[in-house]
């Protein structure tokens, strides 16, 4: 997401919120983006991938649709993932992350060298 004022045409780094927590970009923290400026950054990302993938938790509402990948309750469902859970930020409840997204962004950031970020493990 973009704070409200952004120049679209000259985007900087501190324009750019995570959709999930409005935490700003900044050289320090990771940020992944999926369709039309939508971002999750890697402490958010860290959570949603514990509680979803780790502890099979979802707190995302019956029908959603993810920022990341703008994909519906109706779009996972005719791929057979209708139930898909999710995982809801408490901040900001219309930010509902899928757990294909959560997986895919979290693969990324793993691999990123520019970051010191790697999935979460259950201790």
């Amino acid at each position: 997401m973009r704070k409200p004022g952004t120049d679209e045409t000259n985007v900087q780094m501190t324009d750019v919120l995570c959709d999930f927590c409005h935490r700003q970009w900044s050289e320090e923290i990771p940020m992944l983006e999926g369709h039309k400026g939508s971002c999750i950054c890697g402490r958010c990302l860290r959570i949603a991938y514990t509680e979803v993938l780790l502890h099979k938790q979802s707190s995302a509402p019956a029908e959603f649709t993810c920022p990341m990948c703008l994909e519906t309750t109706a779009d996972r469902a005719e791929l057979d993932r209708g139930d898909e859970p999710g995982w809801q930020s408490p901040m900001h409840e219309e930010a509902v992350i899928c757990r294909r997204c959560i997986k895919l962004a979290s693969g990324a950031l793993h691999k990123d060298k520019a970051f010191d970020w790697s999935k979460p493990t259950i201790e």
